[in-house]
């Protein structure tokens, strides 16, 4: 946190946040998108190779699919944990800057969906986080600065639900292509924070909304799926976008980095692919009539690592939300608020046949009919369609699916969560605390 309120940011723009001195905000604004640069490739080792997808065999960072106390390792906290946490308060302060400085309503309302995507982020990532809505303050400033750790529930109704709100409300969907937020991004995002919520009513409307919406502004499942996670894939609706030209915020060189964590180059483990996620894509070929054709083009089975990603120094973006995880979400949140069996659940199951379609497999309907089973289907369809998109882990944790799916393993939920980092703990005396157990 203090780190993010040094004013000797390092940033790409190069620029002065004291808005006392600032006339023109859109380069601040710009650079509260830049700092989502640095949480993609942390972001995706932590929801894939924390999970069952990835093995970690890279030293000195092998803890990360370890429940102890050693994930909070120093090497762990420099690779992934820090540049997470200080990147999104980096983007939190200079969207805070905009909002109460900027007198351009279209700045403030995409501030405020960065804002709310960025403490989503923390809360998802950390667990109770320190509450900051106010411009970034001078070093003479931050002693007067709350930073006591909030409650995750008061995270999501004091800042992330408003915020995100305010934003369906100022915006429209002019920025779905060019990667600036949106509309329909701040309503699909609203949606998925309600179903960590658990509010399984209002994030089926909301998700509602989003697929009405994708109709109308052209937002269509890729016919082929090796095409989904593409730059001009036609179901992204939000993507952090990189370019190697421009070093990420945490100092890699754009894509290349999470790249070699899941295809085993660039001196990263040769064999990453953890072998359940293979017997996952099996498993959803016998019991689809046909080979699951997004296997191939997700793993590598003989050689043992990822291949959604390209290799090399690429400029492929960071996708955050894609047509087919609105689509499963809102048969998630169906499912889940009307308690649904019979002819309910063919409705619900059927809304998959797309998905399932392009994948080379036969309906869901009639495989399953009670509540129960309905939600295993939807959650192995989830596992196979977005894996290396780093939802596995926050999957397992949102639905309280950890034990059963890590192998019957009993793991703490303190575990659920990652550490905070230790520099921020000891720059701050302590007010920010730790996450127990680490």
């Amino acid at each position: 946190m203090l780190t993010a309120c040094d004013n000797d940011l390092e940033q790409s723009p190069e620029l002065d946040l004291e808005a006392s001195k600032l006339v023109e905000f859109e380069p601040v604004l710009n650079a509260a998108y830049y700092y989502q640069t640095g949480v993609a490739m942390p972001q995706l080792v932590m929801g894939d190779f924390r999970a069952d997808n990835m093995l970690m065999l890279e030293n000195p960072h092998t803890s990360i699919d370890t429940y102890d106390s050693d994930l909070g390792g120093g090497d762990m906290a420099g690779a992934f944990f820090s540049p997470v946490y200080s990147n999104l308060y980096k983007a939190i302060l200079s969207a805070n800057n905009v909002i109460e400085n900027s007198l351009d309503d279209t700045q403030i309302n995409e501030a405020k969906f960065l804002r709310g995507l960025s403490y989503f982020k923390l809360v998802m990532i950390f667990g109770d986080v320190s509450v900051i809505l106010t411009p970034q303050p001078s070093v003479s400033e931050i002693p007067d600065v709350d930073l006591t750790r909030q409650p995750v529930a008061d995270v999501y109704n004091n800042v992330i639900i408003p915020d995100l709100q305010d934003a369906i409300a100022g915006l429209t969907n002019s920025g779905l292509a060019t990667g600036r937020a949106s509309q329909i991004a701040a309503k699909a995002f609203l949606g998925k924070v309600y179903m960590y919520r658990g509010d399984f009513a209002n994030a089926a409307t909301m998700l509602a909304e989003v697929l009405s919406d994708a109709v109308v502004e052209g937002v269509t499942l890729e016919p082929n799926f090796a095409d989904v996670v593409s730059d001009v894939s036609s179901e992204i609706i939000f993507a952090t976008q990189l370019s190697s030209s421009i070093p990420n915020a945490d100092g890699t060189s754009s894509s290349s980095t999470f790249v070699g964590w899941f295809a085993g180059n660039d001196t990263k483990s040769l064999t990453p692919l953890d072998p359940r996620l293979t017997a996952a894509f099996d498993a959803s070929s016998a019991a689809g009539g046909g080979t699951d054709l997004r296997k191939s083009l997700t793993i590598d089975a003989a050689g043992g690592k990822g291949v959604k990603y390209t290799g090399g120094n690429s400029d492929q973006d960071f996708i955050e939300m894609r047509l087919s995880d609105v689509i499963l979400m809102y048969a998630e949140a169906l499912n889940e608020s009307t308690n649904a069996t019979g002819a309910k659940s063919a409705t619900i199951l059927a809304g998959l046949d797309a998905i399932r379609t392009r994948a080379g497999l036969t309906s869901l309907v009639g495989t399953a009919t009670t509540q129960a089973d309905v939600d295993t289907a939807i959650q192995k369809e989830r596992r196979v369609e977005l894996a290396l998109e780093g939802h596995r882990w926050f999957d397992l944790v949102r639905t309280g699916t950890v034990d059963a799916e890590m192998g019957g393993q009993t793991i703490s939920s303190n575990y659920y969560v990652f550490p905070i980092p230790s520099t921020e703990i000891t720059a701050t005396n302590g007010i920010i605390t730790q996450n127990t157990g680490y």
